[in-house]
């Protein structure tokens, strides 16, 4: 009877360990438990620790309660100022209602990755390049709220997104270079001339104090001879006064036979001589047929001016010294002269 009843507890005892042992789960410290019983979620989340369910009956879900942090692939897309990038960013969330993250959506790891994908698209889209480059604080919030929106009703949230790399172009990189030497350049130019205007108006005071003074300004030079006789050469430069040079100029006397410079006095030329009261311009030839001398009692044929045949040279009527002139026909002393009239006419020899 004894060993009976022995063997009963010994039975009984294995029965209890091994429903203990099918009924028995342990929940971590991170996470929260769901028990299904026949595909029913019963009220209630199971804390961390020992608990039991009804083996074969009830089936526990696990749910991790640890932040995920989520990677999002890099996404290309345009921005509004026309700029191809290459976007990729971080997100991290934690489940704050192990029930809905359950029954709400069917994984809502995929389901988060997929939303920042398309919102980290949207935000492209909608920023320019130079928010995408250095105002990022304000971007990461924008996609943290699009992505957010949905992700609440999912039990899950967003805790922190952040931009991790802009990629660009070569030619965009090479561009934006050129632009950030540019601005360096004109900086570099705006700077300097800032500078020169400083030291002009330094130096503008430097020379009204040394106006007053003129030992000051040698006193100065024997400082620039000193400062530059200092250096290990054998050029020395000695500047000069301009004003010296021009003095000497003024005092030297001028140059024997040289004209002093004056007012140039206009002169009209001399008046030609006059001719019965008409003005003659000078010595002319006369338009009359006058021959020379005649040879074999020919008359001598010649160039014709005015268009007028002329069977010889003409003789000028300008008077020569000594010779009358009237109105009619002048008679040089030694000259044979024909009469214009018609050919054959009597050679007269002038005595």
């Amino acid at each position: 009877m004894v060993q009976e009843l022995l063997t009963a507890g010994i039975a009984a005892a294995v029965g209890v360990a091994a429903y203990a042992g099918v009924a028995a789960r342990v929940v971590r410290q991170y996470e929260r438990g769901l028990v299904f019983r026949f595909g029913r979620l019963r009220e209630g989340v199971r804390g961390p620790g020992f608990t039991m369910i009804l083996p074969f009956v009830d089936r526990l879900h696990k749910v991790n309660m640890q932040i995920v942090t989520l990677p999002v692939p890099a996404q290309e897309g345009i921005t509004r100022d026309n700029v191809t990038v290459r976007v990729d960013a971080v997100v991290y969330f934690k489940v704050v209602d192990p029930a809905n993250a359950i029954i709400e959506v069917e994984d809502y790891r995929f389901a988060v990755s997929q939303m920042a994908q398309t919102s980290l698209r949207s935000i492209i889209g909608k920023s320019d390049l130079d928010d995408l480059l250095s105002n990022r604080e304000k971007l990461n919030q924008g996609l943290e709220l699009m992505i957010d929106s949905p992700a609440v009703g999912w039990g899950v949230q967003i805790d922190r997104v952040e931009i991790k790399d802009v990629s660009l172009p070569e030619t965009m990189k090479r561009s934006m270079a050129r632009q950030a030497e540019a601005d360096r350049e004109r900086r570099a130019r705006v700077i300097n001339a800032d500078a020169e205007l400083q030291a002009s108006k330094k130096l503008a005071e430097a020379a009204a104090v040394m106006s007053e003074q003129p030992a000051a300004l040698q006193l100065r030079l024997l400082q620039t001879v000193v400062a530059v006789a200092a250096e290990k050469n054998s050029t020395l430069v000695l500047p000069f006064p301009v004003e010296l040079l021009r003095f000497l100029e003024r005092a030297a006397p001028p140059a024997p036979g040289a004209t002093p410079p004056g007012p140039e006095l206009a002169t009209a030329p001399p008046p030609a001589p006059e001719l019965n009261g008409t003005a003659d311009p000078g010595p002319a030839l006369d338009a009359s047929r006058e021959t020379g001398p005649a040879l074999n009692g020919s008359p001598d044929t010649g160039p014709a001016l005015n268009g007028s045949p002329d069977p010889g040279p003409s003789l000028t009527a300008s008077p020569g010294p000594g010779s009358t002139v009237d109105g009619s026909r002048g008679r040089v002393p030694g000259a044979v002269t024909r009469d214009s009239g018609a050919p054959g006419t009597d050679e007269a020899q002038a005595g």
